[in-house]
């Protein structure tokens, strides 16, 4: 099963693609350094609440729509 931060960075890195937008288009509309969110979309950063919702707020999206689909499991 796969880690729940690059389930959720794949996610995010889903949604930018699907709006047209790059990663500095992106980082722009969510407030974020665009080196940030790339080591959030290869799964190497755990965001804070904060940065999740800056990132649903530019895709008007709520936090839960951001979420839906992601799996979390238990460590081991």
């Amino acid at each position: 099963m796969m880690k729940t931060n690059l389930q959720l960075g794949q996610k995010i890195a889903a949604l930018r693609r699907a709006r047209g937008w790059n990663q500095e288009e992106m980082a722009f509309r969510a407030s974020l350094n665009r080196n940030y969110l790339s080591d959030l979309e290869n799964g190497r950063r755990n965001p804070s609440l904060k940065v999740l919702e800056k990132i649903a707020f530019a895709f008007e999206i709520n936090l839960e729509t951001l979420f839906r689909g992601i799996t979390s499991f238990p460590y081991v």
